[in-house]
């Protein structure tokens, strides 16, 4: 039988996800520091057990035979960014310039702004998400690279941009995961994030939108979610659910 496209984008994906479950290769050569020590209160077992819901992401995230995929990547780019920034909003008052000097995640990683120049600097956390939420806002608020009207075509650069806009929002997460898990304890919404972020992986992973050096910082907590989730196998061949629209 011969293999379609998209036999071999779940072929990509199925290894993919065997690669994350069963940890990466640790090259001496490595460009790649190793992580700091610390306590991760978001790695123990009770918090990991902890989601709002039983979806089958995997299958949540497949793409529907009848729809184009740069619309469903753009519907989702759209979705994630909504949710991560409602996330973030929730928590915000808590990251402050004098509370978070520097944009920062899971093992002391620090993540620089690069300007339209190209120039990289240190922000605070604060300040640095503000640029995410404008550049994002700005992005997809832009007809000629989101287009919303009928008969108007994506731009050539589409999956790039969304890749783009995936990172900033990864590093979000990492950030809210690394330097305000207390507050999202205390504000019973630690649920709500691992779900959020186990969906936002598993469709990353499935149209490769992210690198694994990426979300380094965050493997074992996604590795620790994903072994919570149902075989993948078992969705093969199997009817997709209604799925959300792009408004």
């Amino acid at each position: 039988m011969m293999k379609t496209p998209m036999d071999a984008q779940c072929g990509m994906f199925m290894i993919g996800i065997r690669r994350l479950l069963k940890g990466r290769r640790k090259d001496k050569d490595s460009p790649t520091p190793p992580l700091q020590d610390e306590y991760r209160q978001y790695l123990e077992e009770e918090f990991v057990q902890h989601r709002i819901t039983n979806t089958d992401f995997y299958r949540l995230v497949t793409l529907p035979a009848c729809l184009d995929l740069n619309e469903w990547l753009a519907t989702h780019a759209v979705s994630f960014f909504n949710h991560v920034n409602l996330m973030y909003g929730v928590i915000s008052e808590f990251c402050t310039s004098e509370t978070c000097t520097t944009m920062t995640g899971p093992g002391n990683v620090q993540f620089c702004w690069t300007d339209e120049k190209g120039k990289s600097r240190k922000e605070s956390a604060k300040q640095y998400i503000d640029f995410v939420t404008l550049f994002i806002e700005k992005t997809i608020s832009d007809e000629t690279v989101f287009p919303t009207k009928f008969g108007h075509p994506f731009p050539s650069t589409f999956e790039a941009t969304v890749k783009k806009i995936h990172k900033y929002l990864l590093q979000v997460i990492a950030h809210i995961y690394h330097s305000h898990y207390k507050e999202l304890l205390m504000l019973g919404l630690n649920g709500h994030m691992n779900s959020l972020f186990t969906h936002f992986m598993v469709f990353n992973i499935r149209f490769d939108l992210l690198e694994e050096k990426d979300y380094e910082m965050l493997n074992e907590l996604l590795k620790a979610l994903m072994k919570l989730l149902p075989d993948p196998n078992q969705n093969e061949g199997a009817d997709v659910p209604q799925q959300m629209t792009r408004t």
